[in-house]
C-alpha cells in the first residue's frame, strides 16, 4: 500500500472514531428482557430493511428499525443484516473490467 493510501485511511478511521463519539442513544431506546429484540431480530430486521422500508411508505403500521430493542447487539446485528444479507457487500465487491 502506498504511503498516500496509508495516510487516507488512517484519516477516514480518525474522523470516523471522532464522529462515532458523539453518537448517544436515549435510554427510553434501550430496553433488557426476553421480549426485547436483540442481535437475531436486529440482523432479521436488517435482512428484510428494503422491503419493510418500502411498506413503510404505504403503512404507518410498519417499521424498519425496533424501539427498544437491546442497544449495541442488535444495532450489530442490523447493521450485519443490511450489509451482508442485505446485498451490500455483494454490490460493493463486483469486479470491474479494466479497459
Amino acid at each position: 500500500m502506498s504511503r498516500p493510501a496509508t495516510v487516507r485511511i488512517g484519516a477516514a478511521c480518525a474522523l470516523a472514531l471522532l464522529v462515532s463519539a458523539c453518537a448517544s442513544q436515549i435510554d427510553a431506546g434501550v430496553g433488557a428482557g426476553a421480549d426485547v429484540p436483540g442481535f437475531w431480530w436486529g440482523l432479521w430486521h436488517g435482512f428484510v430493511f428494503p422491503w419493510a422500508w418500502i411498506g413503510s411508505l404505504f403503512s404507518p403500521d410498519i417499521a424498519v428499525y425496533a424501539v427498544p430493542n437491546t442497544g449495541g447487539w442488535y444495532d450489530f446485528g442490523f447493521f450485519v443484516g443490511v450489509t451482508v444479507l442485505g446485498g451490500g457487500s455483494f454490490f460493493g465487491s463486483k469486479k470491474r473490467g479494466s479497459g
